[in-house]
């Protein structure tokens, strides 16, 4: 592996520079950035795959949305359509993504839409909707398009982009100097029982400028929830059985793992890649090993995000026969990270609200 990684490094050389003179084109002005009359809250990372951007952005959701007209927009990962489209709870991931099918599912008074061009995505929700007070970027750190009110930078507690590599070496996007463009940064997925001291060893890796705000979060499961609405719901008791079969596609599921084991006595898993969209063999496999499992006492459980992906009634009309639940999940804060993260959210807010 080593070996490759090192035949792999004049690639990433390259990757390198061209995100390099991206990035000074749009620091000396070439390349510009638009601003908007209205708050633009952008969630990111340098990091290819999964870091806690989508609990972030439900965080801040949750924080606004009963205050303020609020809107998501999202480039709609591996969606089969093309341009701007609003999405709604009856919509599939075909069409909108997993992510922005999620949002609407969990939220019902604020306004979802998908765009590949996050600029063009902007200006059509605000010819839309006249009364919006705010949209919520997701995945939109490299998105220098639109100059955001506030920069929000998401980095994995269990890899950290500071020990990471530009692509294809590792999954850096781009240079790890690209994290100094942050307001924020979030470290997410960090244990429930965390000391001072690795705070402040993470603090020196990190090596935050003094304009930076870096908070330290981590995630919480909700209630189990039952994937098709004729699944019965589970009490504590019943969600302790033999086995639990476990279906992930995302990019990092170990933290999910940890909190099942509990649970059961014997945690299997098929693993899929990230934002993977269900095949009819994938469905196939699934239906098969729940069966071939040799308990009675048995489920099967998955993420939040896997969820959207299995709502199809083609799906359910295979999977719809077995006890299958899913798990949303919450964003929560350490110590006083909460008041400072808040904090900086409603400051954009109320400047806009007072210019």
């Amino acid at each position: 592996m080593e070996l490759f990684r090192f035949f792999l490094y004049p690639f990433a050389l390259i990757y390198g520079l061209v995100v390099f003179v991206r990035n000074k084109l749009f620091d000396w002005g070439i390349l510009k950035s638009v601003s908007y009359p209205i708050p633009v809250i952008s969630v990111g990372n340098l990091i290819a795959g999964g870091s806690g951007k989508t609990p972030l952005v439900e965080y801040i959701t949750r924080m606004l949305k009963d205050s303020y007209r609020i809107a998501t927009l999202s480039r709609g990962y591996k969606r089969k359509t093309k341009g701007f489209v609003l999405a709604s709870a009856s919509d599939t991931v075909e069409k909108v993504g997993d992510e922005p099918l999620q949002y609407t599912v969990k939220f019902d008074n604020i306004v979802v839409s998908v765009d590949e061009s996050r600029r063009h995505g902007i200006e059509q929700l605000m010819i839309q909707f006249p009364d919006l007070e705010a949209v919520i970027m997701d995945d939109a750190f490299q998105h220098r398009y639109v100059k955001a009110g506030i920069s929000i930078l998401v980095t994995d507690y269990h890899k950290i982009f500071t020990q990471d590599h530009l692509l294809p070496v590792g999954k850096l996007r781009e240079p790890k100097a690209g994290s100094k463009r942050a307001d924020i940064i979030v470290v997410s997925k960090t244990p429930r029982i965390f000391s001072p001291m690795v705070r402040r060893q993470m603090i020196e890796d990190l090596k935050p400028d003094n304009h930076q705000l870096v908070c330290f979060s981590y995630i919480a499961y909700d209630e189990w929830l039952p994937l098709y609405n004729h699944i019965p719901s589970l009490d504590p008791e019943g969600r302790k059985v033999n086995t639990i079969l476990l279906i992930t596609g995302i990019a990092f599921p170990a933290p999910l793992e940890e909190y099942l084991r509990p649970f059961c006595s014997d945690l299997s898993k098929l693993e899929f890649g990230d934002h993977h969209i269900f095949m009819d063999k994938d469905i196939t496999l699934i239906r098969d090993t729940f069966l071939a499992l040799p308990t009675r006492r048995k489920i099967i459980v998955t993420t939040e995000k896997d969820a959207m992906r299995l709502r199809s009634p083609e799906i359910e009309l295979v999977l719809g026969e077995f006890p299958i639940y899913y798990l949303p999940i919450r964003f929560n804060f350490h110590l006083k990270d909460k008041e400072a993260f808040e904090a900086a959210i409603m400051a954009i807010m109320n400047r806009k609200k007072i210019s």
